[in-house]
């Protein structure tokens, strides 16, 4: 059958009010104990400050600043152009003009910012986040939540200690179809589920050989390094590319395969693998590019199930119809997620016998919008978690262990063998050169710790 399903009625859903919210602030570059705080009414707004807002950030900052309980009220970047865009963007969506920082310390520090969201590259997702809950802001933070292992778990850590909500960008487990589908699969709907295989394809064209180069002058590359060891600037590295250099990005493993690995975990109702393989290279052009552009990981767990993830990021054609999306396998049939908000499930041989669909067109090959209404639940998750105590929908420890799954694909890649796991913890068993990746150097005086 076909069942049709809109999610624009709870487009923008009323949160109760009344719970206090205690903000402290501190100054550069930590945060000390005694500050200011700011209470939270009954009729108040979240006020939020935006760290990085070139491209998905900007349409995060647009989404933040429409919703009803919540005001945009900073705006940061290191780029002075994507400040000006981002401002332009978001002065029609509310009725306040958002400051502007490039160093978004500077927004940390006042009393008035209650969260801070964060769209920076990925070397900045886990120190960032922990600098605002250091200085007392909850936080928004973009899939991956870290860049390698050892900052998801400092991340994870660093929530319980400061009492604050993280959410972070796996926007899917708020999409209600796919939220339905995922309920439907735990109940029996297929059997017992064995295997899931998630994908993501695209057509990236080569990114070439950069120059060496002074960074231009609307650009502080020296912040936009921040925690990451000083290397010079590269004319092809900035905004997108650097997603493919180990020293700042994962690769696609984490910059698309989080999401899909994220939904086979959760439908498959495991944690932490107890083996990891990954095969694949930069195979399609020979430039600057570091990262696979294609890649198989495959994640053995104890409870007898498996799951892989296959990107390629040079070839584009799609499966099952689908750019990106995910196959649950079990002993009576199959469930297909594919990108957007729905779902269909097929018998033993491949017959449809139920299928939900979303009348919302999605792009899951839009780097910066694809799905801004469905994406809106998320952040009304996040606020209703703030306002009212309600469970995230993907809390910090969700994230880490999602994220984990992929970033130990990447180990195994990069050692070139398949890793043994602690099933109860997810670490790296007996492999020294593995276990090197477990962590990363800092700049000096921007170590991530405690």
């Amino acid at each position: 059958m076909k069942v049709n399903t809109k999610t624009r009625r709870d487009f923008i859903k009323k949160t109760a009010a009344g719970s206090a919210l205690l903000v402290a602030g501190g100054i550069l570059p930590r945060f000390s104990p005694k500050s200011y705080a700011r209470i939270l009414g009954a009729n108040d707004k979240l006020k939020v400050s935006m760290m990085g807002v070139n491209s998905r950030g900007k349409a995060l900052a647009q989404n933040f600043a429409q919703q009803h309980n919540c005001d945009v009220i900073h705006v940061c970047d290191v780029d002075s152009r994507a400040i000006v865009n981002c401002l332009e963007a978001i002065k029609d969506r509310q009725t306040i003009t958002a400051e502007s920082f490039v160093d978004f310390r500077k927004s940390l520090e006042s009393k008035d910012v209650d969260a801070m969201v964060i769209a920076a590259p990925d070397h900045w997702h886990a120190p960032a986040s922990l600098l605002a809950l250091e200085a007392g802001k909850h936080v928004y933070v973009e899939k991956p939540c870290s860049h390698n292992p050892k900052e998801g778990e400092i991340l994870v850590e660093a929530a319980k200690k400061y009492g604050k909500v993280v959410q972070m960008g796996n926007q899917r487990r708020s999409w209600p179809n796919v939220v339905e589908g995922i309920n439907a699969l735990k109940s029996g709907e297929i059997g017992r589920v064995y295997f899931g295989k998630g994908w993501y394809s695209n057509n990236r064209q080569s990114i070439g050989i950069g120059k060496n180069t002074a960074a231009p002058d609307w650009l502080n590359w020296d912040l936009w390094q921040g925690p990451a060891p000083r290397k010079d600037f590269k004319d092809n590295l900035i905004h997108y590319n650097w997603h493919w250099h180990w020293h700042w990005g994962t690769g696609e493993a984490l910059n698309n395969g989080t999401h899909m690995i994220d939904l086979l975990r959760w439908g498959m109702e495991v944690d932490y693998p107890s083996k990891v393989s990954s095969n694949g290279g930069r195979f399609r052009y020979q430039d600057d590019w570091e990262t696979p552009d294609t890649q198989v990981i495959n994640l053995d767990f104890d409870k007898g199930v498996s799951m892989s993830w296959e990107g390629r990021s040079c070839n584009g054609k799609p499966i099952e119809g689908s750019a990106v999306g995910v196959v649950f396998y079990g002993e009576n049939g199959s469930m297909l997620i594919p990108g957007g908000n729905s779902y269909t499930i097929f018998d033993l041989k491949g017959k449809v016998v139920k299928e939900v669909k979303d009348d919302i067109k999605i792009d899951p090959r839009n780097a910066t919008n694809p799905a801004e209404q469905l994406d809106a639940l998320h952040i009304q998750n996040m606020l209703d978690g703030i306002y009212n105590g309600k469970s995230l929908n993907s809390d910090v420890d969700s994230g880490h262990k999602s994220t984990l799954l992929v970033q130990l694909g990447n180990i195994s890649q990069r050692v070139g063998r398949s890793l043994n796991i602690d099933s109860k913890n997810g670490h790296i068993l007996q492999d020294k050169d593995a276990q090197k990746y477990w962590s990363r150097a800092y700049e000096k005086g921007w170590e991530m710790k405690l």
